[in-house]
């Protein structure tokens, strides 16, 4: 008995262990060291202060920069924060106000929501241009769907429509990640960028170096897995015709299927459609400059008809 007791105790302190193992901390400069213009670019843009505003006991913390009678409201992915956007932020910052976000471990969209519409009001913004990407893209339609009196145009990129088939596929992998410990979350994730999301960015040492960071630090497993339920999270679109949207997808991208970008583009008939080529998930971070541009263009494009709300 005694024996027993001292092998379940070993076995109970090697789990306790292994759960308390420490994710690999690693910097986006740590993964690409070089000093070019993108590496000071973030390294100057990360020393903008951040704003906190504590909702539903919830604290988050936001940047709000640059200039201009327009504000535009950047909404990142599940593995991302506020900075990912920073060659978009950097780029109409003299043009623009903007507003960019971090989610903190919140997870339905309602509560995203009042988050966001809390800042709005706190910054005494009324109307935004809404730019979101992957979750941030889903999140846009739902903001769209459910205050379109806040919203001036919405960019809806790399996304989904509501759907059961991203759940249906994860299954077994939210049963993994509820469980397993955050270090192995994290590796797991690190692991992934290599089967699909690198290659179909052509392998960006940019894309690679802000992913590694999320993945290593940045970002933790209670956010990941809030940002899933988000994800997966269902809602009903409602007709908003008379807000200009615009969907950007890639004809290469890892992780929305050509079915689900077909399924958006029949729920947003409306919408105007860019196609950017072999540029994978992530083009706002690999492709930068063709993704400012087809911002740019639907940003001044003036509304053909005026419709009464």
């Amino acid at each position: 008995m005694k024996k027993l007791l001292i092998i379940l105790g070993i076995i109970g302190a090697g789990i306790f262990i292994f759960y308390l193992i420490a994710s690999k901390k690693q910097s986006f400069f740590d993964v690409y060291p070089k000093n070019d213009s993108i590496s000071k670019s973030l390294r100057e843009f990360r020393k903008l202060p951040l704003q906190k505003i504590t909702v539903d006991s919830v604290e988050w913390n936001y940047l709000k920069t640059g200039q201009g009678e327009q504000t535009i409201l950047f909404l990142h992915g599940m593995g991302g924060a506020y900075d990912i956007w920073w060659q978009q932020i950097n780029y109409f910052k003299n043009n623009y106000q903007i507003i960019s976000l971090t989610y903190p471990p919140v997870d339905n969209l309602e509560a995203m929501a009042n988050a966001v519409i809390e800042i709005l009001d706190n910054e005494r913004i009324g109307k935004v241009i809404v730019a979101g990407s992957s979750l941030g893209g889903y999140f846009t339609q739902y903001l769209v769907s459910m205050y379109p009196e806040r919203i001036e145009k919405a960019v809806f990129g790399n996304t989904f429509p509501p759907n059961n088939l991203i759940k249906k596929e994860n299954e077994s992998k939210e049963k993994l990640f509820k469980t397993a410990p955050e270090w192995l979350v994290m590796w797991f994730l690190r692991k992934g960028l290599s089967k699909g999301i690198l290659p179909a960015a052509n392998n960006s040492e940019v894309l690679k170096a802000y992913m590694y960071e999320q993945y290593s630090g940045g970002m933790s497993k209670a956010q990941f897995i809030a940002r899933y339920y988000c994800v997966v999270e269902k809602f009903d679109v409602e007709e908003t015709e008379y807000i200009p949207k615009m969907i950007i997808e890639a004809d290469n991208d890892p992780l929305v299927n050509k079915d689900l970008r077909d399924e958006l583009k029949k729920l947003y008939p409306e919408a105007k459609v860019e196609t950017m080529h072999n540029v994978g998930h992530f083009p706002y971070v690999n492709a930068p400059d063709e993704y400012n541009k087809i911002l740019e263009i639907f940003f001044k494009e003036k509304q053909e008809e005026d419709f009464d709300i």
